[in-house]
């Protein structure tokens, strides 16, 4: 199961990734543009310049995970507030939840908007 635990995190790549990257490439990503440790068991999610695919990288007790959808139709869109600065965002487990069940939005609310 993806992020078993209460405690895990969910790190968003704020830009596009070139979907050819797999769990080497993105380990590398996230750890010197996201400046985090891939092996945590935190979830790192990337999304294709396109909007039609997203990757997510996790590390369980055994190894690396990949988790890859790619939409026939439609696009993973994210909105995020202009506020928010840096290579990844923090999002919700419902967030990525919704995002990887419905393609739905992800709206970010500026903090004291």
């Amino acid at each position: 199961m993806i992020g078993a635990g209460t405690d895990v995190r969910v790190f968003l790549y704020r830009g596009a990734c070139d979907m050819r990257r797999q769990m080497n490439g993105l380990s590398i990503m996230v750890r010197e543009e996201m400046a985090r440790a891939p092996e945590t068991g935190d979830l790192f999610v990337f999304r294709n310049r396109r909007g039609d695919q997203i990757k997510v990288l996790f590390y369980d007790d055994l190894g690396c995970c990949l988790l890859t959808k790619r939409l026939h139709k439609g696009r993973f869109r994210i909105a995020l507030a202009s506020a928010e600065t840096g290579a990844s965002i923090e999002i919700t487990r419902a967030e990525l939840a919704g995002l990887l069940s419905r393609a739905e939005i992800v709206e970010r609310v500026a903090a004291g908007s």
